[in-house]
């Protein structure tokens, strides 16, 4: 008896676009921290490649949950000399194998469901941890992570204000004329970050800055901060004394103290102690820790991306984009 013909979809970065919004990609976030804080998510700690004479890192990123019923990894391979070339700086594939047989289901296109379940991270820990009066958001770096953070914001929050800042001008006015019309809310540019978090009660930093993107001093008593650009041990986006006075929350505490030079520089100065760690998001969300306790607290979620996001956005999307009919369905 031969075996039935097999099949693999294929979803570009419109399929997985149309098949998430940023509302679906928020609850496909809970339920990926939630299951992680029940431990019962398989996720080794993510392999790097370094190609270092085109500034590029390339990362593996495999996870497994009986829940998501399937098998992903994600390769994203991030170079900076690419704007050299004009191509994307963070370029990424997610594969997804059917968690029963291992037979290969699915390749979507890795660098949107990336922004998508990043900034829906942030949505999530935005919901749990900001005040819920929250209303004035600030944008620093205005690339395509910081648009999908200022979507989620929106998703979870009374937003009618924002405003974005940029070290490139230009790039902040495109985002603002284009963010503004496609989600009907005011967006300023401003000239410095500290026009930008001045008066804010959520502050989402998104940069590819080595050091801090603005001063301590700047960041209103009870903002909330969302910080997702430092990803590398010795690039460190958040200054140490906020990182020492905010109620810091992560996406999960072996990832972060191994990755981010927003925690690891100043634990190496002795600012903080990794007990200063408050919780991991899903700890919060299963009710093993709590969130916001006061309307001063400065909150901060500190999130470096794991492999689990990434299976189940794409878990979601490619059920959604069968039920839709998107994507290309190729025999394997």
């Amino acid at each position: 008896m031969e075996n039935s013909p097999r099949t693999m979809r294929i979803l570009s970065r419109n399929d997985v676009q149309r098949a998430l919004p940023m509302p679906e990609a928020i609850e496909a976030m809970r339920a990926a921290f939630s299951q992680l804080a029940c431990g019962t998510v398989q996720m080794p700690i993510r392999s790097h490649i370094d190609v270092a004479e085109y500034e590029g890192t390339a990362l593996f990123m495999p996870s497994y949950a009986q829940c998501f019923g399937n098998l992903g990894v994600k390769i994203v391979n991030i170079f900076g000399a690419n704007a050299r070339r004009n191509l994307p700086r963070i370029q990424a594939l997610v594969c997804l194998f059917d968690g029963a047989t291992g037979t290969p289901k699915a390749v979507l296109d890795g660098t949107s469901l990336t922004a998508l379940r990043t900034g829906a991270a942030s949505g999530v820990a935005t919901d749990l941890l900001a005040r819920s009066s929250a209303s004035n958001v600030a944008i620093l770096g205005a690339g395509v992570q910081g648009r999908t953070q200022l979507e989620a914001m929106l998703a979870v929050r009374p937003i009618d204000s924002v405003k974005v800042y940029d070290p490139l001008p230009g790039v902040a006015q495109a985002f603002a004329i284009e963010m503004s019309t496609r989600l009907g809310v005011d967006i300023q540019v401003a000239s410095t970050p500290q026009a930008a978090i001045t008066g804010a009660d959520v502050v989402c930093t998104a940069t590819i800055s080595r050091t801090p993107v603005f001063d301590d001093t700047d960041v209103p008593s009870g903002a909330h901060v969302n910080a997702v650009g430092s990803y590398k041990p010795d690039v460190q986006e958040i200054p140490a004394e906020t990182m020492r006075r905010a109620r810091i929350v992560v996406d999960q505490r072996e990832s972060a103290l191994s990755e981010t030079g927003d925690l690891i520089v100043p634990l190496r100065q002795g600012l903080i102690a990794e007990t200063d760690i408050h919780a991991e998001l899903g700890e919060i969300l299963i009710g093993k820790a709590v969130g916001r306790t006061s309307d001063n607290l400065v909150t901060l979620f500190k999130s470096v991306g794991l492999a689990i996001q990434d299976l189940a956005a794409a878990a979601l999307a490619l059920e959604r984009a069968e039920a839709q009919g998107l994507g290309t369905t190729v025999p394997i």
